[in-house]
C-alpha cells in the first residue's frame, strides 16, 4: 500500500503538468536534460534544446488536452462515418456528429473498390453508414445514432479543445501507387540510303 501511495505522489506532478498545457502552444521543446515543455515562444539557439514546431496536423497537443472520458471513449469504441458525394442524409450525419464533438475518421465512398470494401466491413453500400466500435448502423438515424454513442460513453455536449482539428476525410480504399514507366529503348539511327546511280536512257533523259 505505502508502495502505491508514492507512486501516485511521484506521478501528481506529471499529470499537473499534462492538465496546466496551454492550449496556444506552438512548439515543443526538449532540452538538454531531456525535460519535455511546450510554450509559444521558442527558446533560442543558443540553449542546445530541440524545438518541434506543432502544426494543425500534429495532435500532440489536442491528445493531451482531450478530456478523459472522451478519450477512454475512443480508445473502447472509435467512430467512422462512411459517405458518398451529393448525399444530404451523409451531410446531417456529419453535423451531428461535430455539434456533439465526437471525435472521428471520415472515409469517402468514390470508386467501385471502395463500394466493396464498405459492402464487406458493413454487410451493405448504404450511405452514410456509420461504426461505433463494432456496432453498424446502416443510414442516417439520429435517435438511434445519438443513443448507441450515449452507450458508447460519449459526452451529450461537445467538450473537444479548441485547437482540435477533425481528419481529412480520406477514400475507404488507398488508390493504386502510380507504376513508373519503363523508358523505351533508344531506337539505332539509321543512314539514308543513297540511290544507285542510274544509267543514262538512250534518249538522254534521266529516270
Amino acid at each position: 500500500m505505502r508502495k502505491s501511495r508514492r507512486w501516485l505522489l511521484a506521478a501528481a506532478p506529471v499529470v499537473a503538468v499534462a492538465v496546466a498545457l496551454p492550449a496556444h502552444a506552438l512548439y515543443k521543446v526538449v532540452g538538454p536534460d531531456g525535460k519535455v515543455t511546450y510554450t509559444d515562444t521558442p527558446p533560442p539557439a543558443s540553449s542546445g534544446s530541440k524545438v518541434m514546431k506543432l502544426g494543425a496536423s500534429n495532435n500532440v497537443i489536442t491528445e493531451v488536452t482531450m478530456p478523459l472520458e472522451v478519450r477512454q471513449a475512443m480508445q473502447r469504441y472509435p467512430v467512422t462515418l462512411y459517405t458518398t458525394s451529393n448525399c444530404q442524409p451523409c451531410d446531417n450525419g456529419r453535423q451531428l456528429l461535430k455539434q456533439r464533438g465526437i471525435p472521428f475518421n471520415e472515409k469517402l465512398v468514390i470508386s467501385g473498390e471502395d463500394g466493396d470494401e464498405l459492402l464487406r466491413l458493413s454487410g451493405s453500400r448504404d450511405a452514410p453508414t456509420l461504426t461505433i466500435g463494432a456496432q453498424v448502423m446502416r443510414g442516417f438515424a439520429s435517435d438511434a445514432w445519438a443513443s448507441y454513442l450515449d452507450s458508447a460513453g460519449y459526452p451529450r455536449e461537445s467538450r473537444l479543445p479548441a485547437t482540435y482539428q477533425y481528419p481529412t476525410p480520406t477514400p475507404l480504399v488507398a488508390p493504386p501507387a502510380p507504376v513508373a514507366r519503363e523508358a523505351a529503348p533508344p531506337q539505332p539511327v539509321t543512314q539514308p540510303q543513297q540511290p544507285a546511280p542510274t544509267e543514262p536512257s538512250p534518249s538522254g533523259i534521266k529516270f
